[in-house]
């Protein structure tokens, strides 16, 4: 996934335009970068693996007449870079091509690289060897790619440059006489580019003409990898622990002894289940379109749709396309925990549904080093009410949901967050007792966080190491969440109930993709959760798993076996997905998890669990 840009026709742009178009396009991810540039004689080929701003002070655009560039997210072939050079097609792109494995095969092309581009070029390539004309490549391109395809397929000994998307995220607009393009029309706007419009068919645009073969440059600086491999099997699998205790759990529910404030009446039943109010009640969905009637446009996108890859937000965009018939853009924030199943999907639902994507991508180095410096810090004083510090780094997602609004100039935004993903004992492990009136998956209060914030300071100064260079980022992103006043802001599933059974075989339809490492359809994109989850079902002997389906049960969706049943399934370790996690975050696999497996089990202390702090 890439931002992608290009000044068409206009000699020596404009460096203020150029900066404008760079520094927007890195928003979407800068972990490599690349550049066409056609200097009034030749074009020439540059890559690097550090930030286009970076890459830009090397390359002179003294005299040219034609400028390209990408800014790249990395996922797979992450040794490979853009722009993909293959004979004489030159291709940026932005999206994933889920399927390009099997193209291969299908076009008859010997493969050179590892990344997904690749296969476009190839395809174009073959296109043009078959007599296909100009005009018609897109189509031989969008025919067989699915998943995102948003590029630039530059063909200098044709002089042509063929823009288009499958999805929207692309678009071009006029300025001195020649042309500009990026993924999001924000920077068009804003170097004053006339008549502005999305590009989804084709659009075919002249270029330089050159015979001559290109010079690459390549720079290369990284040394480690942003995408670990998914190690399904290994030997050292075998120190991973599933231990089956045995405890007293509440009579109707599935919550433990262990559960922060629990507490049991006379007849086995549980106070969380005394005091749940039922939420997967929906109100008429009429509400929900007269809510959302003042937000609709003749012309352009009129919602924004937070956009995990995950099963819930894109259920809920399916709803909001096909039910509510708006016309959204989705946004992700990529926080480098994000995983390629999670990006695959994310590509693969938007061109399903035609939708423009819009990714704010974090520095995906520093973000995983931030985990790692607390996650260092937490193994050395193992404290379950601090394991939610590693996944704080995602919480920033709240405060560009506020950029892409002010970006993109609408207001509305429609959340699917699942009513059910209450966690209470995240927190009550650090002993802020459950809120049973929260009506909210994310609630606010400020007197609430700075009781939470006084508690983990407080476990923080039992192993130092948290006091380091991500508690800024760590303490801003919970502001953003929980302090600032959200508007124009709807769940979906307040007016449509939730129904996994319904979302997955729904889901099936548009090829949705599940992991491969456990049967559950819940945070299989995410590439914490299976870390966090080992920890507290090690220790604890539950986990989110439990809570989720506790919840089911209350709302009769599940009967107490079948929830009992799932957990034992839902509750193994999921080995690829930590090896990922602890790989992305460069800590050793065996180390980590034998700290884990040696901290004292909760079950087998003679403790009050009814007031864990």
């Amino acid at each position: 996934m890439c931002g992608i840009f290009g000044f068409v026709g206009i000699r020596d742009p404009d460096k203020k335009d150029i900066d404008i178009l760079v520094r927007h396009s890195q928003q979407r991810g800068k972990d490599s970068s690349g550049l066409i540039v056609h200097d009034g004689d030749n074009y020439a080929v540059y890559r690097a693996d550090f930030a286009l701003t970076k890459l830009l002070k090397k390359v002179d655009l003294h005299n040219t007449k034609l400028v390209m560039g990408h800014s790249r997210l990395i996922t797979n072939g992450s040794a490979d870079n853009q722009p993909v050079v293959r004979g004489d097609v030159y291709v940026i792109h932005n999206g994933i091509v889920v399927n390009h494995e099997l193209l291969w095969h299908k076009i008859e092309k010997q493969r050179e690289l590892k990344i997904d581009t690749e296969i476009i070029a190839a395809i174009a390539e073959n296109h043009l060897e078959r007599g296909g004309t100009v005009e018609e490549l897109s189509a031989s391109v969008l025919g067989l790619c699915v998943g995102v395809v948003a590029c630039a397929i530059a063909l200098p000994r044709l002089g042509k440059l063929v823009l288009f998307s499958n999805n929207g995220s692309l678009y071009v607009g006029d300025k001195q006489q020649g042309h500009v393009f990026a993924s999001e029309s924000y920077p068009l706007d804003k170097i004053g580019c006339e008549n502005v419009r999305q590009v989804k068919s084709a659009v075919v645009l002249k270029v330089p003409v050159s015979d001559q073969e290109i010079e690459i440059t390549e720079w290369a600086a990284r040394k480690t990898d942003l995408v670990p491999a998914l190690v399904l099997s290994n030997d050292e699998e075998r120190i991973l622990q599933h231990p089956q205790p045995e405890l007293k759990r509440c009579t109707r529910c599935i919550l433990p002894e262990t559960m922060p404030y629990i507490r049991f009446d006379a007849d086995g039943l549980c106070n969380y289940c005394h005091s749940y109010k039922p939420r997967n009640k929906p109100r008429p969905k009429e509400e929900l379109f007269d809510l959302v009637e003042p937000y609709r446009r003749t012309h352009g996108n009129e919602c924004i749709v937070p956009f995990s890859g995950g099963r819930d937000s894109c259920y809920g965009l399916h709803l909001i396309v096909n039910e509510l018939k708006m016309r959204p853009v989705t946004y992700t924030y990529d926080w480098g925990m994000v995983t390629d199943l999670g990006r695959r999907n994310i590509s693969r639902m938007c061109a399903e549904f035609g939708v423009e994507n819009i990714i704010v991508a974090d520095d995906i180095s520093k973000k995983r080093n931030y985990i790692a410096m607390n996650l260092r810090a937490w193994l050395k004083s193992p404290h379950l009410g601090m394991v939610s510090i590693l996944t704080a780094g995602d919480k920033h997602f709240f405060h560009h949901v506020e950029t892409i609004k002010e970006q993109t100039g609408i207001g509305l935004n429609l959340w699917g967050i699942n009513p059910l993903e209450v966690t209470h004992f995240k927190s009550g492990f650090l002993g802020v007792p459950p809120d049973f009136a929260e009506e909210r998956v994310y609630s606010h209060g400020a007197l609430k966080q700075l009781r939470y914030q006084y508690l983990r300071s407080r476990a923080m100064l039992q192993s130092p190491g948290y006091f380091n260079r991500s508690l800024w980022d760590t303490l801003s992103g919970e502001y953003y969440r929980s302090f600032t006043e959200k508007s124009d802001y709807f769940h979906i599933f307040d007016y449509w109930r939730w129904d996994e059974r319904l979302i997955e075989d729904t889901l099936d339809l548009y090829d949705w993709e599940r992991s491969p490492d456990t049967k559950t359809t819940w945070r299989i994109g995410d590439g914490t959760a299976a870390f966090y989850n080992y920890v507290y079902y090690t220790v604890a002997g539950f986990s989110e798993h439990d809570t989720f389906r506790s919840n089911q049960i209350r709302e009769g969706d599940l009967t107490r076996a079948e929830a009992l049943a799932l957990v034992k399934i839902e509750n193994a370790p999921r080995y690829p997905n930590i090896k990922w996690y602890l790989d992305a975050v460069g800590l050793d696999f065996t180390s980590v998890i034998s700290t884990v497996n040696s901290i004292d089990r909760l079950y087998e202390r003679s403790t009050d669990f009814t007031s864990l702090k």
